[in-house]
């Protein structure tokens, strides 16, 4: 049986750099690369670039700003659909999805796309969350999330809902890598206070719920142990004017802490591969963790809490990471353990991309071939 061109549409906020929007180029450069055609309606943020050069066709549209104006896109997303025959509408953002849902059911049933929404965290629970149960079919990126949707909207069929894990590129991340010696040579120039020392990292934007404070208290509990350990904090503030940023590197310099701030970096697998270890210490569970699944992609060990997507990979990958939610006193036990007996990590790459890719796909194919599955706007 020879197999239809598919016209997907991926709706998200802007092309800006962060997973959902990585995840966003890795379906679409898929998509083409299957002979599909791959859409894309998202402010400009960077990455439209590489998408163009893909082969997806970009509409810039600011369809993620909170305003009252971006009601005017509904109508123009509605003509597009339309107009470009779209088949599958994948919506990946809380407001993208409204003004997407709200074109949709604009349109005849019978010519109406299929609809399927990405649950990329752990939402607040509520109307204008909800939106992102109306898919026919809902993408959970772990078990995790899957959980939450079922028991916080309890209207949800489980049948609806699929996890498909969000995935690490062994291309991108192979495991035994090892930063060139250029790279190496210009970070000790950059950060000479890093060499020698059992360095741990944290990644991810500076914000309050990701574990930041947790980090400088626990390399405040090493130092007083003399384990001749320094803190890296990688990844760029929440916002331009963050105070909890500023706090944060306050508390850490009046302290005397050997902690560096490197800001937002574009060499992430360098640095977790130069790392001793990567900490994952967010007070909230994650959805999915994936700087943690390319942390061991590399070989790198994690210390991490025990719970949400992060909990998942850790059981699937290297449970000796994992420590109680909250509970500094095992980690640091857990820390000084591994600074003497070094772990190892296996090479068993439990989440790869390509079945993230091969997931995603079938979905979209299966929902074209199942037409008696169209859900009815509700």
């Amino acid at each position: 049986m020879v197999k239809r061109r598919l016209t997907v549409a991926q709706i998200l906020p802007r092309l800006h750099t962060g997973g959902v929007e990585r995840g966003t180029l890795e379906v679409a450069a898929e998509l083409v690369r299957h002979g599909h055609r791959s859409l894309v309606v998202a402010d400009r943020g960077g990455l439209e670039g590489d998408l163009i050069a893909q082969g997806s066709e970009h509409y810039p549209w600011a369809i993620g700003k909170k305003s009252l104006q971006t009601l005017r896109f509904v109508p123009r997303l509605r003509q597009l659909l339309s107009a470009e025959q779209v088949d599958i509408v994948h919506v990946r953002s809380r407001l993208p999805a409204w003004i997407a849902y709200l074109a949709w059911r604009g349109l005849p049933p019978q010519s109406r796309p299929h609809f399927v929404t990405t649950f990329h965290g752990f939402y607040s629970v509520g109307r204008y969350s909800a939106i992102m149960t109306k898919g026919e079919r809902v993408i959970a990126v772990s078990e995790s999330i899957r959980t939450h949707i079922l028991e916080k909207y309890p209207q949800v069929d489980p049948v609806q809902v699929s996890v498909i894990y969000r995935g690490v590129n062994p291309q991108a991340f192979p495991f035994g890598f090892t930063p060139g010696d250029a790279w190496t040579r210009n970070w000790h120039q950059e950060f000479p206070e890093t060499t020698g020392k059992f360095l741990l990292t944290i990644v991810g934007r500076i914000s309050r719920l990701k574990g930041h404070a947790a980090f400088i208290e626990l390399i405040q509990r090493l130092v007083d142990q003399e384990a001749n350990v320094h803190g890296l904090v990688v990844g760029a503030p929440g916002s331009p004017t963050s105070t909890y940023f500023s706090q944060l590197r306050r508390r850490a310099e009046q302290r005397g802490l050997p902690i560096t701030f490197t800001g937002g970096r574009n060499d992430v697998r360098d640095i977790l591969a130069h790392s001793d270890i990567l900490l994952s210490l967010s007070s909230q569970p994650e959805s999915f963790g994936r700087t943690v699944a390319e942390a061991l992609a590399v070989g790198t060990p994690v210390v991490a809490y025990d719970h949400g997507g992060v909990g998942e990979i850790l059981g699937a990958a290297f449970p000796e990471g994992a420590v109680p939610e909250g509970d500094l006193s095992v980690a640091v036990e857990r820390l000084l353990q591994f600074r003497h007996q070094p772990p190892r990590v296996a090479n068993i790459s439990p989440f790869p991309l390509q079945r993230t890719l091969d997931d995603t796909l079938a979905l979209y194919r299966q929902l074209h071939l199942d037409e008696s599955s169209r859900a009815p706007a509700h």
